[in-house]
């Protein structure tokens, strides 16, 4: 069988860098994305095998994405795997101290990103021999309960379960699956703060455990090894003594 092809996005450190070579090593050829080239080309250059790309863009940004699986369609001929990784947090302020500004930048990156990858995707997953593929969503333990002062995040990762929910239904007759992986306290920059303290409901400050990002890849790496006639849609993965229910 030829290999299979995996767009990452956000692949340039944390839960997408570890994903990229936890896909590498099962033998995918990876395409890296994010904002900068230059993370990705270390990753890039650090993978097992042969034939991985790295293209710096922007996923919010329609021109980027186009230009992205334009590129992908032209080098590799097919997408297999979409690992809809990218995002971002924002300000810890109440809603009411939120600007409008920080809202957009936050549901472009989490949301629109998402989305505008997922329909490329799923358009050439439509349209290549044989047809269909698997797209992976980044939920977030946000998808389901929130941490305090995190409104825009909390509604772009619920909105994220809506995505895929809608895809894993219309993706069925073209052969498409759709997953979604729900992570909680990776060890990444995004949670370095954790250890130190952070925000409780009940107003504290709190250190927090988190887990290795190779526990996170493990787990892609079984989605994405499934038989394309199953499909994992919703998958928690997050440190064991977490906050998670009732985030207390």
């Amino acid at each position: 069988m030829k290999k299979r092809n995996a767009l990452i996005t956000g692949a340039g450190s944390g839960v997408g860098r570890a994903c990229a070579e936890a896909l590498a090593r099962d033998g995918f050829n990876v395409i890296l994305t994010g904002r900068r080239q230059e993370p990705l080309d270390q990753v890039c250059a650090g993978l097992e095998g042969e034939g991985h790309l790295a293209v710096a863009a922007d996923v919010g940004r329609e021109a980027d994405v186009i230009a992205l699986f334009d590129r992908i369609e032209q080098g590799f001929g097919r997408l297999d795997l979409l690992f809809n990784n990218a995002g971002r947090n924002g300000p810890a302020v109440e809603i009411d101290a939120l600007s409008v500004d920080d809202w957009n930048d936050i549901v472009t990156t989490n949301l629109t990103g998402s989305f505008l990858c997922a329909r490329a995707a799923f358009g050439l997953m439509k349209r290549q021999v044989p047809q269909g593929g698997r797209i992976i969503n980044n939920g977030s333990i946000s998808a389901h309960v929130p941490r305090p002062l995190s409104a825009p995040y909390t509604a772009t990762k619920h909105a994220i379960t809506g995505l895929t929910r809608a895809l894993s239904l219309d993706g069925r007759k073209h052969e498409i699956a759709c997953g979604q992986i729900d992570i909680g306290n990776a060890a990444s920059e995004m949670t370095e703060r954790m250890e130190s303290g952070v925000l409780q409901p009940d107003g504290t400050l709190a250190p927090e455990p988190r887990m290795n990002v190779a526990d996170v890849a493990r787990t892609l790496s079984y989605m994405a090894g499934l038989s394309p006639s199953a499909n994992a849609m919703f998958v928690t993965v997050m440190a064991t003594k977490m906050p998670y229910a009732g985030r207390g």
